[in-house]
């Protein structure tokens, strides 16, 4: 399979669309907000540029992609008109693989200059003469160049997005041809050390990767925000992938989906520890690590009552139906990032099914292991003496 075709969230503005089931990543975007503003701040003062280049990797689409830059921007403004500084113009660059919808990150940016134009209104009391931020996307993988040397100044941000791998690890399968995490789509406590090894090679090679070629693309004291899925442990990370796999089983028993499907089939994710980031950043050493913060939240973070609710012909008793719309809250923000991958792999037709399967296993698992998001924040900025 060609990851770069399928991984991508799902479009479109429907009720299944990351669009309409990214909360979630709305709330771990705001709690790692003052660390964004204080770094982006902090490239500013250090240069005071005529134009400043941020990047957003792995925007996705949908309300989040311009939630950050939304955040920096007003930051930015606000330090320009108490210094009385002259006007900045900003460009903005916003990054995902090729298949992302882009178009829906589009038609939301009239009603962003807007709110640019009205903010710089009121804190200026002046007309606004002349565009303030000029938006554009930027197609490709960030395991790969995406920019000219030194050319952004002076601010990365990536949220959710390099938990992602550039493809499925090599070495799950044995020489003879035999799947080595059978029944497992991701690592778990089950899984023989050979699979956690090679998820753990496959990361350490794509975030040195995404590290160095940052380091040639940003200047020297340019700064970088990065938010990703971690795990406290790396051989049992306690990831909703393993509950996937469980539902996964129980279809594979009833002959819904063929069992060697399941068996050669694994997530190209992996969620590190805090300790595996840091000696990757320090072995790769073209940025200074400012800040590593570790914070938890729970699955059904960000959820509403608006999300997940029952369809009139689902049987669930009166008693259990705040249980059943939490887990059908975080089935259909799974739904959202997952059912590209997942229809690759085992079509279409099924995929009602498996997320109502999934929905059950969710609200078990939540009744009954009670595990969390272990989410990582960090900071990081350019050393001296790295081109």
């Amino acid at each position: 399979m060609e990851e770069k075709q399928v991984l991508h969230m799902k479009g479109g503005v429907g009720k299944e669309s990351y669009a309409e089931n990214s909360s979630l990543q709305k709330m771990v975007i705001s709690k790692v907000k003052a660390t964004v503003e204080e770094s982006a701040l902090e490239a500013y003062c250090n240069i005071f540029p005529d134009c400043m280049r941020i990047a957003d990797l792995g925007c996705s689409s949908g309300p989040n992609s311009l939630a950050v830059t939304s955040y920096i921007l007003d930051e930015i403004i606000n330090q320009m008109t108490m210094k009385k500084k002259k006007p900045l113009t900003f460009q903005v660059f916003l990054n995902d693989l090729p298949g992302n919808d882009f178009n829906t990150v589009f038609q939301s940016l009239s009603s962003f200059y807007e709110r640019l134009k009205k903010k710089k209104k009121n804190e200026t009391g002046g007309k606004f003469d002349r565009p303030l931020c000029f938006v554009m996307a930027m197609p490709g993988s960030f395991y790969e160049r995406l920019f000219p040397n030194n050319f952004i100044q002076h601010f990365f941000h990536s949220s959710y997005s390099l938990h992602w791998l550039s493809k499925t690890p090599k070495g799950l399968v044995s020489e003879t041809g035999e799947a080595h995490n059978k029944g497992n789509i991701y690592i778990t406590k089950a899984s023989p050390d050979v699979v956690g090894k090679a998820y753990l090679s496959q990361f350490q090679e794509n975030f040195t990767t995404f590290l160095r070629y940052r380091s040639e693309e940003i200047v020297t004291g340019g700064c970088m925000v990065l938010t990703m899925m971690g795990s406290a442990t790396s051989n049992d990370p306690k990831h909703k992938m393993e509950i996937m796999g469980r539902a996964l089983n129980d279809m594979v028993s009833q002959g819904i989906v063929e069992e060697k499907s399941l068996d050669n089939f694994n997530m190209p994710v992996y969620c590190p520890t805090a300790k595996e980031v840091r000696m990757v950043i320090e072995d790769e050493g073209s940025f200074e690590l400012q800040k590593l913060e570790v914070f938890e939240i729970a699955w059904d973070a960000g959820f509403n009552e608006e999300k997940g609710k029952i369809n009139n012909s689902t049987n669930v008793d009166e008693d259990n139906i705040d249980k059943y719309n939490r887990g059908k809250y975080v089935s259909d923000y799974m739904r959202a990032v997952l059912e590209p991958i997942l229809m690759k792999q085992f079509g279409e037709c099924i995929m009602d099914d498996l997320f109502e399967r999934f929905t059950h296993k969710i609200i078990e698992s939540m009744a009954n292991e009670n595990w969390h998001y272990i989410n990582l924040a960090i900071s990081l900025t350019k050393k001296q003496g790295y081109i």
